[in-house]
């Protein structure tokens, strides 16, 4: 009889036991997943913004390719224009001397 008692009354306060250690179990186990959908939820975010930013550094990028060849060309017409005008110079130092030669012969002839 005490036997019995004793066999129940362990059996009892096991069960108990492992009933509260189960339910305690389970409720960290559900705090950790709501954790780790936070953290996916979280990452997920992280990505999307990198994503945007690659995007737009992509497109950053892009433009200063477009930009680096338009100030290329625009060196290479400077130099040009460079070119030109000094030619125009050459060519005006030559008229100009022109002028006043013809200028000298004018005043001789007066």
């Amino acid at each position: 009889m005490f036997l019995e008692w004793s066999l129940l009354t362990i059996l009892s306060i096991l069960s108990v036991y492992l009933f509260v250690r189960m339910f305690y179990f389970k409720s960290i186990t559900s705090k950790e997943q709501r954790s780790n959908d936070l953290m996916k939820l979280t990452l997920q975010e992280a990505e999307i913004l990198i994503r945007k930013y690659q995007i737009q550094l992509q497109r950053a990028l892009g433009n200063v390719d477009i930009l680096t060849d338009e100030l290329s060309k625009l060196r290479n017409e400077l130099k040009i224009l460079k070119q030109r005008n000094t030619k125009h110079r050459q060519e005006v130092d030559r008229l100009n001397g022109k002028i006043k030669a013809l200028e000298g012969r004018v005043d001789a002839l007066l």
